[in-house]
């Protein structure tokens, strides 16, 4: 770190301090943007944690679901997706717990319980395996939907997360004023998007085959959402940080205390 770089930050916490709002010690929004994505997403660890009990659940089924067309162990589909669902709860439980004993939080946990859960009920509901994947098809429908037009009214999603540390903190919508602000949250929620359009273009028609009998496409789609899932989540998130390494848009801390505006691409 230069010289200037910790005199700027030593002064951005200073200026905190006196006015009691938030201590914003980064210089640059991109390095805002890798802080709060870090804190959503609880880094490498939180990511599988919250994949790693969907796994559980989509290839137990799998492999029950396959045994039993040849051996008739079980004898139907409810009990297969009960067992399955064990699986995921005990591999949630186990995360969850060694989270306890290292007194973390073990939010990622509990969203995969949910998860796992919503699953389960529209199974069990239809008596159609397939359609434990239908939520996560209309969910990430619906995301994709809903962020893009977050972009296109100029309100990108990621902006409404970083807005509370960027310019004036009495206006929280002062971000909006700076268009290589903008710019720059509306690329980053475009890399959003992709995931999400990737997943319903791959994983519907998967769905809607089996559903309707028109294939036997449930082993793909079980493997799709596995390989689709965090692993395009995180080449998603690769591409954010190197959209966020190639710019340096200055971080405004609002009229008392500006540290700049960005200008032009956000680069300089």
């Amino acid at each position: 770190m230069t010289e200037q770089r910790r005199a700027a930050e030593e002064a951005a916490r200073a200026a905190g301090a006196d006015d009691g709002g938030p201590k914003v010690t980064e210089d640059t929004v991109e390095a805002l943007v890798r802080s709060q994505l870090a804190k959503v997403l609880g880094g490498k660890r939180g990511m599988v944690e919250a994949a790693v009990p969907t796994l559980a659940f989509t290839l137990s089924y799998i492999v029950l679901s396959r045994i039993d067309g040849a051996l008739t162990l079980f004898g139907d589909t409810y009990s297969d997706l009960r067992v399955a669902i064990t699986a995921g709860v005990v591999a949630a439980l186990v995360l969850g717990a060694v989270r306890l004993v290292q007194r973390s939080t073990v939010q990622y946990v509990v969203t995969s319980l949910f998860g796992i859960g919503i699953a389960a009920v529209f199974a069990m509901r239809s008596g159609e395996a397939a359609d434990a994947f239908l939520p996560g098809i209309i969910y990430n429908a619906v995301y994709a939907v809903v962020l893009t037009l977050s972009i296109l009214v100029r309100w990108p999603a990621i902006g409404l997360m970083i807005g509370p540390f960027i310019g004036d903190k009495e206006d929280l919508t002062s971000w909006r004023s700076d268009p290589a602000v903008v710019s720059l949250a509306a690329k980053l929620t475009w890399l959003l998007v992709l995931p999400c359009v990737i997943r319903v273009l791959v994983q519907y028609p998967l769905w809607f085959m089996d559903h309707y009998d028109m294939a036997d496409t449930f082993a793909l789609l079980g493997l799709a959402k596995i390989g689709m899932g965090w692993p395009l989540q995180v080449a998603g998130l690769a591409a954010m940080v190197w959209v966020l390494a190639r710019g340096r848009t200055p971080l405004r801390q609002g009229p008392a205390g500006e540290a700049g505006r960005g200008g032009g691409d956000g680069r300089g």
